[in-house]
């Protein structure tokens, strides 16, 4: 079965295959406490962007019953978001980098048919980040750097090529724009058909 699902995947390393072992490599001189920091933030810094999703909809249902609608909206964003990323991964079917450079991570070297491209973490953390940007500048502003670290926390642990995270961080922030636009036609009717009922809570305090 191993040897089955790893003919029919693909191998990245011929695209920045040497970029991912220096920083590997980097990440195995680092100081321990700094990897541990990185790898930590690698792990849960995702819980990051729902903690920033909730404050975003708890101050525009106090200010802004249409910001409030894209604040409850900014989830559903991310998830579909990831869906179109777990598509993708079935499709092109990458190797994890571990598996194709026989390299010891930070992080744990998934079984394989965990496959590679694009970055989910990535993807979840530049959606998150841009359905943010349309209820906070603020928010945004703290989301993408968020998004930008956890990118670059992926291949520090050794979890993803660079070209993997780069690709997610396109997906999430393109997905994610397109529909936050689509949304955007609708946020006022949608914020006054939800100010009339008992859900008027969720848009306004």
């Amino acid at each position: 079965m191993h040897t089955a699902i790893t003919t029919q995947a693909y191998d990245g390393s011929g695209i920045d295959g040497a970029i991912y072992v220096n920083v590997v490599d980097t990440a195995h001189h680092a100081p321990s406490w700094l990897d541990q920091l990185i790898s930590g933030y690698s792990t849960y810094g995702l819980a990051l962007f729902a903690v920033l999703m909730l404050i975003g909809w708890w101050q525009a249902r106090h200010r802004d019953a249409v910001r409030a609608v894209k604040a409850l909206a900014a989830p559903a964003l991310t998830v579909l978001a990831f869906v179109v990323s777990t598509v993708l991964k079935q499709a092109v079917r990458e190797n994890r980098p571990c598996q194709s450079l026989h390299v010891i991570t930070l992080e744990a070297c998934p079984a394989p048919g965990d496959w590679s491209f694009p970055s989910n973490h990535a993807t979840l953390a530049a959606a998150a980040a841009v359905a943010l940007w349309f209820v906070s500048a603020r928010l945004g502003v703290i989301a993408t750097i968020g998004a930008l670290a956890m990118a670059a926390s992926r291949v520090w642990v050794g979890a993803h090529y660079p070209h993997d995270i780069l690709a997610g961080l396109a997906v999430g922030a393109l997905v994610a724009t397109l529909l936050a636009l689509a949304l955007s036609r609708y946020a006022d009717a949608m914020a006054t058909l939800l100010g009339r009922g008992r859900l008027r809570p969720l848009v306004a305090s």
